[in-house]
């Protein structure tokens, strides 16, 4: 849905979130230690960030200051992470059900943007952690490419071509991505990740 010049990114973001959901229904605990895209990151603090960073997201649709949130999950047992960015990311869905919160100024760690902005990115982060995590477990379940399509637009948009790592972003210098890449391996590659090599 497109509201007075910008595409609503609520619907994309619950899709998003579903898919993190299911993909993060399939973590075993043997596979919690193993590594990811992001070379900081084990499985089981990718988990927490994508819970953290959920729940920093929900603040600001509260209302709140989400910079005062730390992206991190702390407390969570290994067998409970499907349930805590469950409940998390469906406080986000109810936190920015109202259409007034798409053009009232937010304060996300880029900036004061718009609120259909800050969504936007935060359906980048976590659209890019859901690749993450399929790398991580061997992609167990199939992404759906129209919502690394919506990220990649974004990620295109709001992230310089060329940049160096440490920009302001947590994102590496642009990859070329292969020839035939999908949607999420070009992002991946926007953003300066680069699959995991599983023998």
């Amino acid at each position: 849905m497109t509201t007075t010049g910008f595409t609503d990114p609520r619907p994309v973001y619950t899709r998003a979130t579903e898919q993190a959901a299911a993909l993060i229904r399939t973590v075993r605990p043997g596979q919690l230690t193993g590594p990811t895209p992001c070379s900081e990151f084990d499985v089981r603090a990718l988990l927490s960030h994508m819970v953290g960073g959920t729940r920093r997201i929900a603040v600001v649709g509260e209302g709140g200051d989400g910079l005062a949130v730390r992206p991190v999950a702390e407390g969570v047992a290994d067998e409970e992470w499907a349930e805590a960015y469950d409940e998390v990311r469906v406080r986000v869905l109810k936190a920015w059900e109202g259409d007034e919160r798409m053009t009232a100024p937010v304060r996300v760690p880029w900036g004061e943007v718009p609120g259909h902005a800050a969504l936007s990115g935060y359906v980048m982060e976590i659209v890019t952690h859901t690749w993450d995590l399929a790398e991580a477990l061997g992609h167990p379940l199939e992404l759906d490419p129209e919502l690394a399509e919506f990220a990649l637009g974004n990620a295109r948009a709001v992230l310089p071509d060329s940049r160096p790592r440490d920009a302001g972003t947590p994102f590496d210098s642009r990859r070329e991505p292969a020839e035939d890449a999908g949607p999420y391996e070009q992002l991946a590659a926007w953003l300066g990740r680069s699959p995991l090599n599983h023998t």
